[in-house]
């Protein structure tokens, strides 16, 4: 069966997508999916496993069949391939440098490193495309995405909002987009505010948590306590709550210990913007102060966790202690 011609324009036939941050790299290959689809709706959509098909299965999915004569091939785990997969895709791929607009279209997924990073090199000296996946190791990437995903519903977040989302959710950027995504769709606020994205998260008991925290810390008790008993009230665990105001404390720990020179800030392996908040929060701390507190926090997980503890009590008590900066 002859293919039909058609027009790629920009859009070369064969990509790899490689490494970076595992959302972002997944999103990137479904949107190349999908634009393919669009580009060519006539055409098969094929889905293989790199770990587990063999050279005939990706021969036969690019080659025209009774369905249509091209297809939009996904091929997952590019790093798991074997030597005769990677030689079947490298001559695919210098097939279809040499006849693009009738090739079918391959969407390679790597998740980056060096394994199988042979294939991927063979692959795209036959002429594939990669396409490099930026990571978002560093705090600033991920404010640029907060701001990024806003700007995609037409909208915008104060920094301080922004940089909530990242201190919680930072390390689960699927979580983030969503929760973004989410705020856009529910108001109306542009800029969105700190308010709303506390209010959006109420319900979430990692930033229950914090939020818990940050009012013990600040010396607001009766706030922080009405928060942790709704916060339990909505089936938070209590050693969730215990295991965020204890995180708070070992930060402001890790910011006194910068203040006093003992280690640098790059030492404390923690965000910089968290670290500056802490260190603005040191005031009427002491060590011995930090010290009863984090003992105390030993206590309410003991009691958290064992029969005849009293949870809700123990919390209570942390909170009031740590609101009197460990003063007793």
């Amino acid at each position: 069966m002859a293919r039909t011609a058609r027009t790629q324009g920009a859009e070369p036939p064969f990509r790899i997508v490689f490494g970076g941050d595992a959302y972002l790299n997944g999103l990137e290959v479904r949107d190349l999916c999908h634009k393919a689809m669009d580009a060519r709706p006539d055409a098969e959509f094929i889905e293989l496993d790199a770990a587990s098909c063999d050279s005939y299965a990706f021969d036969e999915a690019v080659s025209p069949s009774l369905l249509s004569d091209v297809a939009v091939v996904r091929v997952d785990n590019l790093q798991s391939a074997d030597d005769k997969l990677g030689d079947a895709m490298a001559a695919y791929a210098k097939q279809c440098a040499a006849d693009p607009a009738n090739s079918s279209i391959v969407i390679c997924q790597h998740e980056g490193g060096v394994k199988g990073k042979r294939v991927v090199d063979q692959i795209v000296r036959a002429g594939a495309v990669r396409v490099e996946v930026p990571d978002l190791k560093k705090p600033d990437a991920k404010l640029n995405f907060v701001y990024q995903c806003f700007e995609r519903d037409g909208r915008r977040v104060e920094p301080l909002a922004a940089q909530q989302l990242v201190s919680v959710l930072g390390e689960r950027t699927g979580e983030l987009a969503a929760m973004c995504h989410q705020l856009a769709f529910d108001f109306d606020d542009d800029p969105m505010p700190l308010d709303r994205v506390n209010q959006y998260l109420t319900a979430n008991p990692q930033v229950t948590g914090f939020m818990v925290a940050d009012r013990a810390v600040e010396g607001r008790i009766a706030e922080a306590i009405i928060a942790m008993r709704s916060a339990v009230a909505q089936g938070t665990d209590p050693i969730a709550l215990i295991g965020a105001l204890a995180s708070k404390l070992r930060t402001l720990a890790k910011a006194s210990a910068v203040k006093s020179g003992v280690i640098s800030a790059a030492e404390t392996k923690t965000n910089p913007w968290v670290l500056r908040n802490a260190t603005r929060q040191l005031d009427g701390w002491t060590s011995a102060g930090l010290s009863r507190c984090i003992q105390t926090l030993a206590w309410a997980d003991e009691q958290s966790k064992t029969n005849g503890g009293d949870p809700l009590y123990a919390l209570e008590t942390s909170i009031e202690l740590i609101s009197r900066k460990g003063q007793q």
